[in-house]
C-alpha cells in the first residue's frame, strides 16, 4: 500500500481556456462568495488540531470502477491513521492499514501479511491540503453553484477550473488528507478535453467534505473521481494510541530508512547520548520545542546528527528546525555567502529556506518552510556555540 496513493483514471496534457465568471447573484445579501468559503476553509485547516471521518472514494474509468471505504484519523500535519474497511481496489484491499507519526510510517498489506516500516525522523512536514486550497483560491476560476445536502449536512458547492496555461499532470485532492495524485493522460486534441473540480464545503465546519474531479471530452465524461467524508468530526479529540502501531502476530516486518538513536522531549535528554553540547537558540515566542531527534550516519553523511524541531502548536505546519552535525554536509559553491556577527555563513532559498555555517568541529543549519521565519536572528543567537 503506497503512502503516495496513485489513482490511474486517465488524463489530459492541457486544459481548455477559462473565462473568469463571477459567483451567482446574492439575492438575500447573506450568500457567501466562493472566495470567502475557500478562505474560511483555509483558516479552519490552518488551526485544526484533529480530524476523524469515514471516507469513501469512488473511481469510474473506461477500464473499470473501484470503490474504497476507510476510517480516517488525522492530527495534521504529521499524524495519520487509515484503516480500509471495504474495497474493490485490488491494490488496497480491505484490512489494509497505514499509520504515520512524526518519526515512523507503518503500512500493512493483509494479502501478503507484510508490514513496511519506514523511519523518517527528520522528515519535513507540509500541509498539503492547505496549500491546495490556497492554490485553488488564488489561481483557479471559481463558480458558486448553490447549496446541497451531503450525508445530512448542509454544504456550499464550488466549481473550479484550472487556468488555461496550467498543464500540470496531477490533481492533488483536498478531501481525504492522504494526497491522491490523479494522472491525466488522454489521446487526441487537448483543446477538446475539459477538466473540472467541484468541492462541497460544510456550512458548519466551513471545511471540504466532498470533492468530484471529472475529465470529459466532447461533452462525454471519460473519468470521474469522487471522495466524500461521512461522520466528520473536527477538534473533538482523538483516542490515545491512535498514531502508534503494533504489527499483527505472524506478519513480516520490512524496515527502511534511518532508525533514530532516540527521539527526546528536551535538550538535556538528547545530550545524554550525544558527543557534543546542543545550542539553545532564541526562537520566536509562538514556537515551542517539539522534539529532538538523534541519528547516526556515516561520517560522509554528517556523523552524529541532532535535529531540534520547533513548531507553533496553534498553526499547522508552521515549524523550523536547527540541525547540528559532526561533518559539513552543505556545498558552499552552490549557495549564497553571507555574514552575521562576523561569522561566514551560506544561505539557501527555495521551498526550504536555510542558513548553514561551521564552527570548530561542528556544522550548523537553521531551516524553515515558513517565509517569515527569522532565520538570521536564530542563527545569530547560536553563533559559534
Amino acid at each position: 500500500m503506497n503512502r503516495r496513493q496513485i489513482v490511474a483514471i486517465g488524463a489530459a496534457v492541457a486544459f481548455p481556456g477559462c473565462a473568469t465568471t463571477p459567483d451567482s447573484d446574492d439575492t438575500n445579501g447573506e450568500q457567501p462568495t466562493s472566495d470567502e468559503l475557500l478562505e474560511s476553509a483555509i483558516e479552519t485547516r490552518r488551526h485544526m488540531h484533529d480530524l476523524t471521518a469515514r471516507r469513501t472514494m469512488q473511481v469510474d474509468a473506461p477500464d473499470g470502477s473501484v470503490e474504497r471505504v476507510e476510517r480516517l484519523a488525522r492530527a495534521p500535519p504529521a499524524k495519520q491513521r487509515i484503516e480500509v474497511v471495504e474495497s474493490t481496489d485490488p491494490d488496497t484491499p480491505a484490512g489494509s492499514v497505514t499509520v504515520t507519526n512524526r518519526a515512523t510510517t507503518w503500512e500493512y498489506n493483509p494479502k501478503t501479511e507484510t508490514v513496511d516500516k519506514q523511519y523518517h525522523p527528520n522528515k519535513v512536514d507540509t500541509d498539503g491540503v492547505r496549500l491546495v486550497l490556497e492554490d485553488l483560491r488564488s489561481n483557479h476560476e471559481l463558480g458558486y453553484e448553490g447549496q446541497e445536502t451531503v450525508n445530512g449536512r448542509d454544504t456550499h458547492v464550488i466549481e473550479t477550473k484550472p487556468p488555461a496555461e496550467d498543464v500540470g499532470p496531477t490533481i492533488n485532492l483536498v478531501v481525504g488528507e492522504t494526497t491522491f495524485v490523479v494522472p491525466l493522460r488522454v489521446t487526441g486534441d487537448p483543446e477538446t478535453v475539459d477538466v473540472s473540480r467541484t468541492i462541497w464545503i460544510d456550512d458548519e465546519y466551513r471545511y471540504p467534505i466532498k470533492e468530484r474531479n471529472v475529465v470529459a471530452k466532447d461533452g462525454e465524461t471519460l473519468h470521474e473521481l469522487i471522495v466524500t467524508y461521512e461522520d466528520l468530526s473536527i477538534d473533538q479529540g482523538i483516542q490515545s494510541g491512535t498514531f502508534t502501531y503494533e504489527p499483527p502476530e505472524g506478519a513480516t516486518v520490512v524496515t527502511d530508512g534511518s532508525e533514530p538513536e532516540g527521539v527526546f522531549e528536551s535538550l538535556t535528554g538528547a545530550e545524554e547520548i550525544l558527543p557534543y553540547d546542543l545550542p539553545d537558540p532564541d526562537v520566536p515566542d509562538a514556537y515551542v520545542l517539539d522534539r529532538v531527534t538523534v541519528i547516526e550516519q556515516k561520517p560522509k553523511y554528517g556523523g552524529t546528527i541532532a535535529t531540534l524541531w520547533y513548531n507553533d502548536p496553534n498553526v499547522i505546519a508552521k515549524e523550523l528546525y536547527v540541525a547540528v552535525r559532526q561533518q559539513q554536509r552543505f556545498n558552499p559553491d552552490v549557495l549564497e555567502q553571507i555574514e552575521f556577527d562576523g561569522q561566514t555563513a551560506y544561505r539557501r532559498d527555495g521551498r526550504i529556506r536555510s542558513i548553514f555555517w561551521t564552527c570548530d568541529d561542528l556544522s550548523y543549519e537553521v531551516s524553515s518552510l515558513v517565509d517569515d521565519s527569522p532565520l538570521l536572528e536564530i542563527a545569530s543567537s547560536i553563533g559559534c556555540s
